[in-house]
């Protein structure tokens, strides 16, 4: 007796069609998975053999073999229990295979026979949609981030008695009711007009933001640099759908939950500093994202920067530059998105006091160059965006007319996003993405502003790189002033944000020779 159902299971946010075969024969009682099952995968012999037994039906007695295809790849999940074990009551008839054909199973079962949440749902229904399947049948929390698929018939049984039910008469299991859903589409935080005393840090994230720039600060201990990067949330953007689709993903793989939909607000992560390599990036077995996938379309805020470890700050160079990280691992590799705005904050030396008129810096020379050496290496070299927030004296503090709120600031971000949008043709393009090849076809460069950009790579000995990051920036600034071209005026203020190396004075300083 032979039988076949539709499963899924995940690679990295893709969704992998899986063919679950069942051949019940004659012989001594056994029960083998084959086709690369990964050990959570083997295990679903017990939870089937008991969910089956405790839902009321008879399981067969005889030699039981569960093919799941393509047998060259690894399967990774708890996923398969559900296909697993209506495949097996289809082949002794308790099940018609042909309403079958049409439908895709995922879901843990429980040794009751309940159906369990599971990690990837989303990318799973999508894979399944996307290979003509017309029904998905998932657990009950599953539910709504299937339901994203628009074009997909979702059924949540919350037994495996429902589930044999509807393939048995049609009748459908209840949808759960959405337990909450994102009130609006921009994340919560702090207003800009909490910041006093700051309007040049405020106007530079503006700018990174608009552009989807990477973006420094670096400052004094109570400057407000924290309190700057908790405000960017409420300016950030709204996500275009496949943005949207795809941060949904990372966060059905990830395993958040995901009862309210499709992700409306962007990812905001603040990793701690004793983060690890695997943390930064993903890893594990099976590799899972790590913090720059999870802030994919978002922020990734790296607070007291230069106390991360080395390594794990030279491991973002790669992803910053190609937006995707590839984990690879002795038996597959797992490729996950990774495209984010990097907002970083630090302080000028190891005490906080370097260059403040009112306290004195007590670090020593070796303490010093070390801390320099770390804001200037070359992953600081591919942040676009470098600014000194210095500490706000009190008569600053009380000075609050330059002040502008989050909405005002986010409406100029959205209308420049928009041009953005427009001039390159591509839905959620930024011109920080903008490659080395467009930048002087795509930028409208004027020739006072080339002239003064060119002048001041000469006289700072910039590199080319920071040439090209300074054009972009200049376009940013323009798209917020709603300027076609790009004059002296808008390449002067992006002038101004790559000031942090020379004020720091990197150049000269004694490095320990074990940093």
């Amino acid at each position: 007796m032979f039988a076949r159902a539709h499963g899924c299971a995940v690679r990295g946010i893709t969704g992998l069609m899986v063919e679950v075969e069942v051949d019940v024969a004659r012989g001594l009682p056994s029960f083998e998975i084959v086709g690369l099952p990964d050990p959570s995968v083997r295990e679903s012999r017990e939870r089937v053999r008991a969910a089956i037994r405790n839902s009321g039906f008879e399981f067969p007695m005889g030699r039981i073999t569960v093919n799941l295809a393509p047998a060259d790849v690894r399967k990774v999940g708890v996923g398969l229990d559900l296909p697993i074990a209506v495949s097996i009551l289809a082949a002794v008839g308790a099940v018609p295979e042909s309403r079958l054909e049409r439908a895709t199973l995922i879901g843990e079962l429980a040794l009751d026979g309940s159906v369990r949440p599971v990690r990837g749902v989303l990318p799973a229904a999508a894979a399944a949609w996307q290979c003509g399947l017309g029904a998905a049948l998932v657990p009950p929390d599953n539910a709504q981030e299937a339901k994203c698929i628009g074009n997909l018939d979702v059924l949540a049984p919350g037994t495996l008695c429902e589930a044999v039910r509807y393939l048995n008469t049609g009748a459908r299991p209840a949808l759960p009711q959405r337990r909450g859903h994102d009130k609006e589409s921009f994340g919560a935080g702090p207003d800009f007009s909490c910041v006093i005393g700051q309007r040049s840090a405020a106007r530079a994230l503006e700018v990174a933001v608009a552009g989807g720039h990477n973006l420094i600060m670096v400052g004094s201990p109570g400057g407000g640099k924290t309190l700057l990067a908790s405000c960017v949330p409420s300016i950030l953007p709204e996500m275009s759908m496949r943005e949207a689709i795809e941060v949904s993903c990372v966060k059905s793989v990830s395993g958040s939950d995901m009862a309210a939909g499709i992700a409306t607000v962007r990812p905001f992560r603040q990793p701690h500093p004793s983060v690890t390599l695997v943390g930064m990036l993903g890893g594990g077995s099976p590799p899972m994202p790590g913090e720059v996938t999870l802030a994919h379309a978002g922020v990734l805020y790296l607070d007291e920067f230069c106390e991360f470890p080395r390594p794990v700050l030279e491991s973002l160079r790669s992803p910053m530059e190609a937006g995707v990280i590839t984990v690879s691992r002795a038996r597959a590799a797992v490729t996950f998105p990774s495209s984010f705005m990097l907002i970083a904050s630090a302080n000028p030396c190891a005490c906080g006091n370097h260059g403040d008129s009112e306290r004195r810096c007590v670090c020593t020379g070796v303490q010093l160059a070390r801390h320099r050496r770390r804001l200037c290496g070359p992953l600081v070299d591919r942040i676009d965006i470098q600014v000194e927030v210095p500490r706000v004296n009190w008569d600053n503090l009380r000075m609050c007319d330059d002040r502008r709120s989050s909405s005002e600031i986010r409406e100029a971000v959205g209308n420049a996003r928009r041009l953005q949008e427009a001039r390159y043709g591509r839905e959620g393009e930024t011109n920080s993405r903008l490659g080395a090849n467009e930048i002087e076809r795509k930028a409208h460069l004027r020739a006072e502003a080339h002239a003064t950009l060119v002048e001041a790579v000469r006289t700072m000995r910039l590199s080319v790189r920071t040439y090209h990051r300074l054009i972009k920036v200049a376009r940013t600034i323009a798209d917020l002033d709603g300027s076609e071209s790009i004059a002296e005026e808008h390449a002067l203020e992006a002038l101004q944000y790559r000031m942090l190396e020379p004020a720091i004075g990197c150049a000269g300083a004694e490095v320990d020779p074990d940093d």
